[in-house]
């Protein structure tokens, strides 16, 4: 590549592309929404949140100064992420509380950058994440969920016109904004029953000596937060 097709490359990237109408930003809002609330399907479509969940776990545990050992996921939707340093602390506290807000955080930052006309920057920057958390996984069945996912925006990031790319980052914001609010939710629902002995909540009741209640009140507040205020960004309001 030489220093022309750089540049061009360069500003193709950190350059803004057009917003899709309204009409078909909140058309992608929908189609989001099936992909998060029948059952069936969200049984597949929630791997995407928990890599969002195990990478925001990742991410603060590193920015918190602990060593991170590594990342899985697995086919029932759940993950774990495997971090050295002190058990307890403000460091470890900021690590387990990471990661339900995770998605939220992740679409709201999208977002924001929709809002200001970045789709490709969007698109780099999701296929650099996961290629920076592909790193981190431990086991196979991880490695595949991170490698198709990346490779879908690789692929549209290089082969798909304007158009469609518009339409793919918006879907994929409006799914990080849904699928960020159901598993709080689900979560309450399985505490409810005692089905969640040593979740993130129950977890980080122990570190602060605060109810897990108010950690689920706390992941609630960002989750449907982020919806309102990524929603009106992606519609223009």
């Amino acid at each position: 590549m030489d220093s022309t097709e750089a540049t061009a490359l360069w500003d193709r990237v950190v350059g803004t592309q057009p917003a899709p109408s309204v009409w078909l930003a909140a058309a992608t809002g929908l189609v989001a929404l099936t992909a998060v609330a029948p059952r069936g399907i969200w049984l597949v479509t929630r791997n995407a949140v928990t890599i969002a969940h195990e990478g925001g776990h990742g991410l603060v545990a590193l920015l918190a100064g602990r060593r991170l050992e590594g990342i899985r996921l697995h086919s029932d939707t759940s993950g774990l992420t495997v971090s050295r340093g002190k058990p307890t602390g403000l460091g470890m506290i900021l690590t387990a509380a990471a990661g339900y807000p995770a998605a939220s955080l992740l679409g709201l930052g999208g977002a924001w950058l929709l809002s200001a006309g970045h789709i490709t920057a969007l698109l780099w920057l999701a296929t650099a994440l996961l290629a920076a958390m592909l790193l981190m996984i431990r086991n196979a069945y991880g490695v595949l969920t991170v490698v198709l996912s990346g490779s879908l925006f690789v692929l549209v990031s290089w082969l798909a016109g304007p158009a469609v790319q518009a339409l793919f980052a918006y879907g994929v914001v409006w799914f990080l904004l849904l699928g960020g609010v159901r598993p709080a939710f689900e979560l309450q629902r399985k505490r409810r029953y005692r089905g969640a002995p040593d979740s993130d909540a129950d977890q980080l009741a122990r570190l602060t000596h605060l109810p897990a209640t108010v950690w689920l009140v706390f992941f609630h507040v960002i989750s449907l937060s982020a919806l309102t205020g990524g929603g009106r960004w992606l519609l223009g309001l």
